[in-house]
């Protein structure tokens, strides 16, 4: 079955399911250079020749090469004995992902950490089989009618019936089948997209597999209940970071569903600078969804959360179009990474904060079901209220 985004979320998207689609309406010209009186695309670094994504060459900071040389070396060596490090220097692990992992050993990288590696390993041949199968028509024809939509500015995917689209298609198709109860959902074709950019089919395939089953399970079932949930987190951990925010979004009546589409599901591709975007996949690859939760809440406290920032957003109009153009200074890759270990929320927080949310939606759903019966379970429900 596939599972479109919600009608609600208020991100571009419409009854039929057609969302996402900010790349395709995208009306940015190229970034061009001329020679002889003739134009020629420029490519950047990423691949990209126009659109949000384009990243000025002229505008970006890259590693001095001796820096980035070191860099390469030690991720080597922690590859050569990658159980060792990851069981007992976890840590350093962790630093050196919030650093930025080495563009050249990114893909290899992510194998690791996400342990799709392992998986592709044990499961010879079934990708291959996987595309053997038919499928279901209703999920290939939505598939067919997203290709197009994601990141037509990017060299992969700019032609129709191009190696990227094709690649696209087959990851999506496989998945469908390698889950067929949650079949698929479009927020799933910019995680394959860019997965794409950095490995073969193959291999993104099971990546993409280890992002929806390990990193974020449920957040593509019909329904969408596991990303409500986490929004819900979201919402009580901001109340602790920037009560003056989630006093205004509760007061406009913000769900929390209406931004976690773009940034949750889609993992930040479709809001951050592309080098940006790279550095918080090279976190959530090592550290999870919390890492989601941390970046959520730098952009909502440098957004949002001064005096002058709430009055300019009076409104959930204003308030969406703020949390789509985010201010630049606070999307930049460095400062996002180091504002998000600087956050004042651990684990912990988070953990406690997801048992109340959960206690709330039982209690929430036996209410319902069955009515008040008891004063002692309405004292509890009452309590988590407050905490909310």
């Amino acid at each position: 079955m596939a599972n479109a985004m919600p009608e609600e979320c208020d991100n571009g998207c419409s009854a039929n399911g057609d969302c996402i689609d900010n790349d395709a309406e995208e009306t940015e010209s190229a970034s061009t250079s001329k020679q002889n009186g003739t134009a020629y695309l420029q490519t950047d670094r990423y691949g990209f020749v126009g659109g949000d994504q384009y990243t000025d060459p002229t505008q970006e900071t890259r590693l001095p090469v001796d820096v980035l040389r070191k860099r390469e070396l030690k991720w080597l060596d922690m590859m050569e004995n990658w159980e060792k490090w990851m069981s007992k220097r976890f840590k350093k692990v962790k630093e050196r992902c919030r650093k930025g992992i080495p563009p050249a050993l990114r893909a290899r990288a992510w194998q690791y950490l996400c342990g799709s590696k392992f998986l592709m390993d044990h499961n010879k041949g079934r990708f291959e089989s996987y595309l053997q199968q038919t499928g279901d028509s209703r999920c290939i024809d939505d598939i067919k009618k997203d290709l197009h939509r994601q990141f037509p500015f990017h060299e992969m995917f700019q032609a129709k019936g191009g190696h990227g689209q094709d690649d696209l298609f087959r990851i999506l198709k496989a998945y469908t089948i390698h889950n067929p109860v949650d079949g698929y959902c479009q927020a799933q074709a910019p995680i394959a997209a860019i997965l794409l950019m950095h490995m073969p089919a193959e291999q993104a395939f099971w990546c993409l597999v280890s992002i929806c089953e390990k990193y974020l399970p449920g957040y593509y079932s019909a329904g969408l209940e596991a990303v409500k949930i986490d929004g819900d987190v979201l919402f009580g951990l901001l109340k602790k970071v920037c009560p003056a925010t989630y006093k205004h979004l509760k007061k406009q009546r913000v769900e929390p569903l209406l931004y976690m589409t773009e940034w949750f599901m889609c993992v930040f591709t479709r809001t951050l600078p592309w080098a940006s975007v790279l550095r918080v996949w090279d976190m959530f690859f090592c550290e999870g969804v919390k890492v989601l939760f941390r970046i959520s809440l730098v952009l909502f406290k440098y957004a949002l959360s001064r005096p002058e920032q709430i009055l300019e957003c009076p409104t959930l109009y204003e308030i969406m179009e703020r949390l789509r153009h985010l201010p630049v200074e606070c999307l930049q890759e460095e400062f996002l990474s180091y504002e998000c270990v600087r956050l004042p929320i651990s684990e912990r927080d988070m953990e406690r904060e997801h048992q109340q949310q959960l206690a709330k939606r039982r209690a929430s759903k036996e209410k319902n079901g069955r009515g008040d019966t008891s004063k002692k379970k309405k004292k509890t429900r009452t309590k988590h209220s407050d905490e909310s």
